[in-house]
């Protein structure tokens, strides 16, 4: 009997510690768990903004062995970018229309009678009326078929809208074929309207618009700033004109 008791006095009363050590090993195990499920997700996020980011042309590229992270481009973000490289785009593309009409009126260019420019509107040929008109009438003379036959050339395979302007100085006209400004400068317009259409432009990209004397470009005071004033401009309309 006295052995018995001597074994009963040396059983373990802390074998609870084994069970609480399960259960910190099991709760350590559940967080690694969550952990590791939030890096897998992060993973798959990163790779979807990544396929997105290259999808719409992103230039940086990550160097190797490394994952290149950007965040998500929101929907509006997207469309603006897009927006604005087909505007880039256009730009070019008128920049070398702007550069081919530049060579082919090169000679009137170099004697002021034919000025080019590019605006976010389009690219614009100013003519001087002195070139395409005998004063005070709307046949274009035999000595300007030629180079508005040429920009007809040059634009006939293009897209854009084409826009033709007559514009006037100040001073008044009043004949049996005119009665003012505005039937001269509309008058004029048409008359290169047809010419273009004449040498191969389409009819349905053409438009032609008078001004009379509201859109001067010099002071109508002085015989030299009346002479600028009366031209016809010739606008190549961008795709985005008139859009913001």
């Amino acid at each position: 009997m006295a052995r018995k008791k001597y074994e009963e006095d040396n059983e373990n009363h802390e074998r609870w510690l084994i069970s609480y050590a399960d259960f910190i090993t099991l709760l350590f195990a559940f967080f690694v768990v969550m952990y590791a499920i939030s890096v897998v997700n992060e993973g798959k996020y990163r790779v979807f903004s990544d396929s997105v980011g290259d999808a719409f042309g992103r230039k940086e590229k990550a160097s190797p062995g490394s994952a290149a992270i950007e965040p998500l481009i929101p929907m509006e973000n997207i469309a603006a970018r897009r927006r604005l490289e087909a505007i880039r785009r256009e730009q070019s593309r008128l920049s070398l229309l702007a550069k081919r009409l530049d060579n082919t009126l090169s000679p009137l260019v170099r004697t002021g009678k034919v000025s080019i420019t590019q605006t976010g509107r389009g690219v614009t040929v100013d003519i001087n009326a002195s070139a395409l008109f005998a004063p005070g009438e709307a046949t274009v003379t035999s000595e300007a078929r030629q180079p508005l036959h040429a920009i007809a050339q040059l634009l006939a395979d293009d897209t854009h809208d084409v826009q033709v302007e007559g514009h006037t100085d100040s001073a008044p006209i009043s004949n049996s074929v005119f009665p003012s400004n505005w039937e001269l400068s509309a008058a004029r317009a048409s008359s290169v309207v047809r010419l273009f259409i004449d040498s191969g432009m389409p009819a349905g990209r053409l438009t032609a618009v008078g001004h009379a004397a509201n859109v001067p470009i010099a002071l109508n005071d002085t015989p030299e700033g009346r002479a600028r004033n009366r031209r016809v401009a010739v606008t190549i309309m961008s795709s985005f004109a008139g859009t913001r």
